[in-house]
């Protein structure tokens, strides 16, 4: 039996195909434009690095809806002990190509069995929308869990108030999924609601590529 049992989403499989069809257009926007790279996006970045000097040496990293593997490649290159896991084989696939040097593995965030002050740290970066408004507060009960003490989560998400139903995405694929979005101060709540306090946040304006986001770091209290 699992120690930490989550409901998996009526949309599991729908999301996972969507991804996959849109998993190589994504990987290669990402090696030929820069969107989706935080070396191109110095705020983006700055948090990244500050969540990377916070837990470089708290043990393990798990990112957790990695896709092409950007994010966990560059904690790599900053000495980190990290590994990928996302819900689409095909977003793994582009990820073992793209970075050969990095650990990743096929797998749903809500059927993760991570063990109890196991991690220094785990991230949700714009990996966590899709998840329906019943099953995420559960997964961070988990994250809080799997964090030792003194353990740092960072997420990043779309903020507003009405959620986004994608029918196509990335060149034209035919997708489908729901951006559920959420007001900044309600996803802080989860968060702490959780059991992990907020260190910081950062609030992001809409640009010509996306509406507005939010950045959190938190810590399980030591």
């Amino acid at each position: 039996m699992r120690a930490h049992h989550i409901d998996s989403p009526a949309d599991l499989d729908v999301v996972r195909e969507s991804y996959d069809r849109v998993a190589d257009n994504y990987a290669h926007m990402v090696v030929t434009t820069g969107v989706g790279d935080i070396r191109r996006h110095p705020w983006l970045k700055a948090s990244i690095d500050a969540f990377a000097d916070t837990v470089c040496r708290l043990g393990p990293v798990l990112d957790v809806g990695c896709g092409p593997g950007t994010v966990t490649a560059y904690l790599a290159e900053r000495g980190l002990d990290v590994s990928g896991v996302d819900l689409s084989p095909r977003m793994i696939e582009n990820a073992r190509r793209l970075h050969p040097q990095c650990r990743f593995s096929v797998a749903s965030a809500t059927d993760l069995d991570l063990e109890e002050a196991s991690l220094g740290g785990v991230l949700g970066w714009w990996s966590l929308f899709n998840l329906l408004r019943d099953v995420l507060p559960q997964l961070l009960a988990l994250f809080a869990r799997a964090l030792k003490p003194g353990g740092h989560f960072i997420a990043g998400t779309h903020v507003g108030d009405e959620d986004a139903v994608r029918t196509e995405a990335y060149g034209g694929v035919p997708v489908r999924w729901t951006t559920h979005k959420w007001r900044s101060e309600h996803f802080v709540d989860l968060i702490e609601q959780a059991g992990l306090h907020t260190v910081a946040e950062l609030r992001l304006p809409a640009d010509e590529q996306s509406g507005p986001g939010l950045v959190i770091m938190a810590k399980r209290p030591a």
